[in-house]
């Protein structure tokens, strides 16, 4: 199967670096289909051969992805280190952090919600057919799950939220939920591999390739 390219490397030095972080990640976890590459990319991400067990594909969510950063499909993110971190190239996905949505705050004003959540109530039905990326905060993946239970139909939800309250459980029950989504099990999770699993997507898009032999689980 063709590698896949890392879109941040643009300096013969990264182009190196990365191809090298990649071979001893592929040593790590395996080549087997499009998961491992995500499993690959959250692996160099973390420095942390372990987290390549931690992740849980539902509902065929690299397919998913990749349909919907094709048709250009609105991202929206939890925190603003998330939104920055995912690439820019490759892709003509509008890209937001819900923290910068001004309508947010007459949730957090009605309902005492934290802001990242108050920022996806406010979104609504907006989120339909999106793609959402949760890297940090338990409560927004909690209200997206509730948002997702009332109706609401994001394309793809890359939940990794991180932290000793609510992560674990925030995590387990969007895989409870009929809906294509990137997960890790237990309280680990965060940005770098938030963004790792969104960047894999969009770097696979770019390089215009997605056979039908991939790992499902």
């Amino acid at each position: 199967m063709p590698g896949t390219p890392d879109l941040g490397a643009v300096t013969p030095q990264a182009r190196e670096i990365s191809s090298k972080s990649r071979n001893i990640a592929r040593g790590i976890v395996g080549d087997a289909g499009y998961h491992d590459r995500v499993r690959q990319r959250c692996v160099i991400a973390t420095g942390d051969p372990e987290f390549a067990s931690l992740l849980r594909f539902k509902n065929d969510p690299v397919r998913v992805g990749i349909d919907a950063i094709q048709h250009n499909s609105a991202i929206y993110t939890d925190i603003r280190m998330v939104s920055v971190g995912i690439s820019k190239v490759g892709h003509d996905c509008p890209v937001t952090c819900v923290l910068d949505l001004a309508a947010g705050k007459d949730f957090v004003d009605r309902y005492g919600a934290t802001r990242t959540s108050a920022g996806f109530m406010a979104l609504g039905r907006d989120l339909d057919s999106s793609i959402i990326v949760i890297g940090n905060a338990p409560s927004a993946a909690l209200t997206v799950c509730e948002l997702i239970k009332d109706g609401v139909c994001p394309a793809l939800v890359i939940g990794i939220p991180v932290g000793f309250v609510n992560a674990a459980e925030s995590k387990e029950m969007l895989r409870s939920i009929d809906i294509p989504s990137i997960t890790c099990v237990g309280t680990r999770g965060g940005t770098p591999v938030a963004v790792a699993c969104m960047n894999e997507l969009i770097a696979i898009t770019a390089q215009g390739v997605l056979s039908g032999e991939d790992n499902a689980e």
